[in-house]
């Protein structure tokens, strides 16, 4: 079941997951920065939610982080800023499920596009496969000035 983190707790069993992709970050960092994005720029956390079958499950095996934007050249957007799934748990559908989920929430608030930036290195190359299999298209190259 996809469940949507309603409460700093339910941020907490996300953090294992999201930190996976973001290792320059500590558990207190991330939770720290989702609240300053959550604040500021409507950011949502979304979740595996294993706990009817397992009630002792605390940790989320996979989680996504999105937000809504309106873009001149795509006009309202939702784009997908992490979506990781914890290493132990890969191979069994989560992230899918999770694309699934924000696919389906952008249709619902009016979205033309879903978006998304990934890695450019062999680690990533299985979430490529997903994406391309999930019928995203390699659109444009993103650039970065470090400051």
């Amino acid at each position: 079941m996809i469940k949507i983190a309603q409460t700093e707790a339910d941020l907490r069993r996300c953090l294992p997951a999201l930190v996976t992709l973001r290792p320059h970050l500590t558990e207190e960092q991330a939770l720290r920065q989702i609240f300053l994005l959550q604040e500021e720029d409507r950011y949502v956390v979304a979740f595996v939610d294993q706990s009817d079958e397992n009630p002792a499950e605390t940790v989320a095996p996979a989680a996504i982080g999105y937000r809504y934007m309106n873009l001149l050249f795509s006009g309202k957007t939702l784009y997908i800023d992490d979506l990781s799934t914890l290493p132990d748990q890969r191979g069994k559908g989560y992230a899918s499920q999770l694309l699934d989920f924000v696919i389906e929430e952008a249709r619902k608030a009016g979205c033309v596009a879903v978006t998304l930036d990934s890695g450019h290195n062999p680690q990533r190359y299985d979430a490529h496969r997903l994406y391309l299999n999930k019928r995203f298209n390699i659109v444009s190259h993103h650039f970065a000035l470090k400051l």
